[in-house]
């Protein structure tokens, strides 16, 4: 066999197999050892407060509802904005018997929908003052689908079912509702267009936020320079532990999906004041037991928006954490599957005002 064989130096071929997969964003397996492990093993260690995002002071409105402006926004006059919070409402499904109601926006279960509707209504009032603003929504699937907005989708019977949503239609409302997922504002400050964008895991794998800017510039002729986007509250770092498939699935995604991830001990009473009991004879690594993979959506999400060519300071974190912040928000995993909905909003005011 001559030395230009191919077969020659498999060494070699292993290193070019690896600046290729690098080049990627991708890791090979080694070996057969699991993928996780090996990564796991990389990345960096935190503990949960270093990776808290605090909650700001909610804005209290006359009619009681509490919710969350984007800070320096208020300066744009034509720009309906904000975030809502659990505070003031009419809901009892998720509050104690003897606590005054929630702002419970979404159409769960556990929900009476006439309060529901008159719990919207109290959002777009603090939001727009008036509570017959046209609010529009979306049966959310968690996707990459994107719908273009009118005033008649707010009466539609059945909602679409996408997860972002965009106009330039002034005088409505757009919402999106989240009980531990990232939502995403963004304006158009030239070209007067607005859009919302809901980013789970699965839909930020899916660059919802990513491809909703491309629309926006596709249908409205918007320019990345000119926009401003604000991440409201959702899950934080400190709280989002995944699994290896999570993990996996950003790491194929995305040249910096490792980044997006740290090792956290998630605190455990009966394991912190009985540590013996959890002892293993497993090599490090290889226990089930110790820390665990925790994502940062909301750091996620900024990625994509820079990626979409928006300028870091045109980006606003609002800050808190769903999860482990719920005297001020819902969560879904903090309360185990019983929760209510916050939605976010924005739109244009009436030309007219």
């Amino acid at each position: 066999m001559t030395s230009s064989s191919p077969h020659a130096h498999p060494d070699l071929d292993v290193q070019a197999l690896d600046a290729l997969f690098e080049r990627a964003g991708l890791v090979r397996n080694r070996r057969g050892k699991t993928a996780g492990v090996t990564s796991r093993m990389r990345l960096e260690r935190a503990e949960p407060e270093e990776l808290t995002l605090p909650a700001p002071t909610p804005r209290l409105a006359p009619n009681g509802v509490q919710w969350l402006p984007v800070p320096g926004w208020e300066k744009t006059p034509w720009l309906w904005h904000g975030f809502s919070t659990r505070l003031g409402g009419l809901s009892r499904a998720y509050c104690a018997d003897d606590a005054s109601g929630e702002l419970n926006l979404g159409f769960t279960a556990s929900d009476d929908r006439e309060i529901v509707i008159r719990n919207r209504q109290l959002l777009v009032e603090a939001v727009s003052g008036d509570p017959t603003t046209p609010l529009v929504s979306l049966r959310q699937i968690h996707s990459s689908l994107l719908v273009h907005a009118t005033a008649a989708d707010a009466t539609r019977e059945k909602p679409w079912k996408a997860d972002g949503l965009m106009t330039d239609e002034p005088g409505i409302l757009l919402g999106i509702q989240t009980a531990d997922c990232i939502p995403v504002l963004v304006a158009d400050r030239k070209r007067r267009v607005v859009a919302a964008f809901h980013a789970g895991w699965r839909g930020t794998v899916k660059r919802i936020v990513e491809a909703g800017v491309g629309r926006m510039r596709l249908e409205f002729g918007s320019k990345p320079e000119n926009l401003v986007a604000a991440i409201g509250p959702g899950i934080g770092a400190c709280c989002y532990s995944v699994g290896e498939e999570v993990f996996s699935e950003f790491e194929s995604q995305f040249q910096y999906g490792r980044e997006l991830f740290r090792l956290v001990d998630d605190y455990d009473a009966v394991h912190h004041k009985y540590p013996m009991l959890f002892l293993t004879q497993r090599a490090p690594g290889h226990s089930p037991i110790g820390p665990s993979l925790h994502l940062d959506l909301v750091e996620a999400n900024r990625r994509q928006l820079l990626d979409a060519g928006l300028k870091p300071r045109s980006i606003k974190v609002v800050g808190g954490c769903t999860s482990c912040q719920r005297e001020m928000f819902f969560s879904h995993r903090g309360s185990q599957g019983h929760a209510g909905r916050m939605m976010s909003v924005i739109g244009i005011r009436d030309k007219k005002e």
